[in-house]
């Protein structure tokens, strides 16, 4: 490498995804995807900082510069070598031979077997999130969905309200077979809604959707729809909004019934069912946000923390502070206390919701 090197400006691929900073354990990391082959790897922040600034306007030389002032360290030509090797060998630089990727032959739609599979429902999974997008972008402005939040958070409050008559209606809608049926259809449905809810928001933030489709292990059923790029999405803001869909969804879903019930005369048969479908319609929807895994609002929170499979690092840091408190001081102290607080505090949640149940079970129970 010769100091005319230093003058070269290298620009990284423009499809390539770069992501925000993710904490791993100790670490602190950054995803880049090739979306060409959908292959990945993580980077440090300082490797980050380097690849991010790859823009083919900055010489390589004004980006040491840069990474010396952040860093304190100035970079070496083996450094240099060493970083352009590797985005070299990975084809992410501008300029690059395109990768051979070999054509995947046609799956089966179809894995599993009759007790547990799934099923792909349809042939491009992103044109029919995107015909549904297109569908639905009137929806999606500021105002409109305000208002319908504003709805939403209406209906929660009278059903709140009302909790006690609701409860025994749904008590007595459990021991009615029939009606029970067509409830936990609609409750299906309403599932199915929170799925493609999921793909529209990611489709409506730059986000992609891979597969749509059915999962079972019977005797239960649900659809599926697998969001793709959702680290790597503008802001982190978007991520949140691609995980609540699905439980806005849930209760957009309940609108028209409450509105139905609401019209009805107290006592009535219909109005009986009804309660028990907006009792566990917003069961459905609420418990969701739970912060505990594989709810959506795990997957909520630690996008908000800019964290990465928090629950299995908040056991492995917690289980290494029993076992060997040096090692767990050698962790940041914004991963002690982010693992810390979400080990006890989602315990605690745990425990809360067996003695809630618990508690529900019995006074149903008690004659």
């Amino acid at each position: 490498m010769t100091p005319d090197v230093f003058t070269h400006r290298p620009r990284l691929r423009p499809d390539i995804l770069l992501s925000a900073p993710l904490l791993r354990g100790p670490a602190t990391v950054h995803l880049i995807k090739d979306p060409a082959d959908g292959s990945s790897f993580e980077v440090g922040p300082k490797e980050y900082f380097l690849i991010s600034r790859l823009d083919g306007d900055r010489s390589l030389e004004e980006i040491g510069a840069e990474y010396a002032a952040a860093f304190g360290r100035r970079l070496g030509e083996a450094n240099w070598q060493q970083l352009l090797g590797l985005l070299g060998t990975k084809r992410l630089l501008e300029g690059a031979p395109a990768r051979d990727v070999p054509a995947a032959p046609p799956s089966s739609p179809f894995t599993g077997n009759l007790y547990k599979g799934s099923l792909r429902l349809v042939a491009d999974a992103g044109a029919t999130t995107g015909r549904l997008h297109r569908a639905l972008r009137p929806l999606l402005c500021p105002p409109v969905l305000i208002a319908l939040l504003t709805l939403c958070l209406v209906m929660e409050v009278v059903l709140a309200a009302g909790a006690g008559p609701l409860v025994r209606d749904t008590w007595w809608l459990l021991r009615q077979p029939v009606a029970l049926v067509g409830v936990f259809t609609l409750l299906w449905l309403s599932t199915a809604c929170h799925e493609l809810a999921h793909g529209v928001a990611a489709r409506h933030h730059g986000g992609t959707v891979s597969e749509i489709g059915l999962r079972w292990r019977l005797p239960v059923a649900i659809m599926y729809c697998r969001v793709d790029n959702y680290r790597f999405l503008a802001s982190r803001r978007h991520p949140l909004v691609v995980g609540v869909a699905g439980a806005f969804a849930n209760l957009l879903f309940l609108l028209p019934f409450a509105a139905w019930w609401a019209a009805l005369e107290p006592g009535d048969p219909t109005r009986r069912v009804l309660s028990g479908l907006l009792l566990l319609g917003s069961v459905q929807a609420l418990v969701n946000l739970v912060p505990l895994p594989p709810l959506d609002g795990y997957t909520m929170l630690g996008h908000a923390l800019g964290v990465s499979n928090l629950a299995p690092e908040s056991g492995r840091y917690l289980r290494l502070r029993l076992r060997d408190r040096r090692a767990a001081a050698a962790y940041p102290r914004r991963a002690r206390a982010l693992y810390t607080a979400y080990g006890i505090g989602s315990s605690v949640l745990v425990c809360l919701i067996a003695a809630g149940l618990t508690t529900a079970a019995f006074v149903l129970l008690t004659p």
